[in-house]
């Protein structure tokens, strides 16, 4: 299974966070599976963290070896992605998401979003 975490699928597995959705979990977990976090999921991490509006287990610093520890690739943002992102209705205003709803149509990618608006895009999704 091809995944695509969502920036707080990442956050919650990353700081052991009981919301995190067993499931989703085991998904991480199985490294048979193929997990991703997008650059955009980074970025967003970024601003939040230097902010002070999100701790993270670890320190902001720490995201690209905690990332390759659990083999969970960082999907880089391609023109493609952009692309689709440009001829994406807009149901959900959310930048960062709708960059990673673009990069799962373009790469074929299910979603692991407990955010019901993905629902409103033709993306494959888990947990939401």
């Amino acid at each position: 299974m091809n995944v695509l975490l969502d920036t707080h699928a990442f956050i919650w597995f990353l700081n052991g966070d009981a919301q995190l959705d067993g499931k989703v979990k085991d998904i991480i977990a199985d490294t048979s599976n193929k997990c991703l976090i997008s650059m955009a999921s980074i970025w967003e991490m970024a601003i939040k963290s230097g902010l002070g509006k999100l701790e993270l287990t670890g320190g902001f610093e720490n995201i690209a070896s905690f990332a390759f520890d659990n083999e969970i690739e960082i999907l880089p943002i391609t023109f493609e992605h952009l692309l689709i992102l440009n001829s994406l209705d807009v149901h959900h205003r959310d930048p960062f998401d709708r960059l990673i709803i673009a990069q799962a149509l373009s790469e074929k990618l299910i979603i692991a979003s407990i955010d019901s608006n993905f629902r409103l895009y033709p993306v494959d999704l888990i947990w939401s």
